[in-house]
C-alpha cells in the first residue's frame, strides 16, 4: 500500500515522530528526498542535525536544505520520489524569526503540497498541549503552529500522532 499524496506525522518533542516518519518513507518505493528545515544556531543543534544526517547516510537519501524555501524544494520533487519534510516547526520558527508573513507562506506551502509530483510526509510538533508561554513571540509561535498543523491535517490523507514512540492513526489508513 502506498502513501497518500500528503501525510502528517505529529507529536511532542522527542516523541519518536521523526523516526516514524522516516520509516514510513523507507517503506515506500522510489528515491528518498529529505527536506530539512532546521538550522544550527548552537552546538547542541549542530549535534542533533549531525545525528539525523548520520542516521540517513548511505541509506539512499538525497537531502535538500530548505530552512525557508520548502515551497521550492517541494516544487522540485520528481515523479518516482517520496519526500520527508522535517519539520514544519523549524520552518515556521525560521519564518517568524525572519519576520516573514507566516500566513502567506503557509498558503504557499499548502498549495505546493497539493500539487507535488511525489508523496510528501510532513513532520510537525504538537505545541498546544503545554503551558501558555510567558512571552509574546512564543505565544504567537504556538498559535501559528496550531493553525499550520490544523491546515496540514485537513489536507492530509493520513495523519499519525506519535507519543512515546507509539503511532496512533488519527485520519486515513496506514500503509
Amino acid at each position: 500500500m502506498t502513501l497518500p499524496p500528503l501525510t502528517l506525522v505529529i507529536g511532542g518533542a522527542a516523541s519518536g515522530k521523526s523516526a516514524h516518519a522516516e520509516a514510513l518513507v523507507c517503506n515506500q518505493p522510489g528515491d528518498r528526498v529529505y527536506i530539512a528545515s532546521a538550522e544550527a544556531h548552537d552546538d547542541e543543534m549542530r549535534a542533533k542535525i549531525d545525528a539525523h544526517q548520520a542516521k540517513r547516510a548511505g541509506d539512499g537519501w538525497r537531502t535538500v536544505e530548505a530552512p525557508l524555501d520548502v515551497v521550492g524544494a517541494v516544487a522540485a520533487l520528481r515523479e518516482g520520489e517520496v519526500a520527508l519534510f522535517d519539520c514544519a516547526t523549524f520552518w515556521l520558527s525560521n519564518l517568524l524569526l525572519a519576520a516573514r508573513d507566516w500566513q502567506v507562506e503557509a498558503d504557499r506551502l499548502l498549495a505546493s503540497l497539493s500539487s507535488a509530483r511525489a508523496p510528501v510526509v510532513v513532520v510537525s510538533n504538537e505545541t498546544g498541549q503545554g503551558i501558555v508561554p510567558e512571552n509574546k513571540l512564543a505565544r504567537r509561535f504556538r498559535q501559528a503552529q496550531g493553525e499550520v498543523n490544523q491546515r496540514l491535517a485537513a489536507e492530509a490523507g493520513l495523519v499519525i500522532a506519535v507519543m512515546a514512540g507509539l503511532p496512533l492513526v488519527l485520519k486515513g489508513v496506514r500503509p
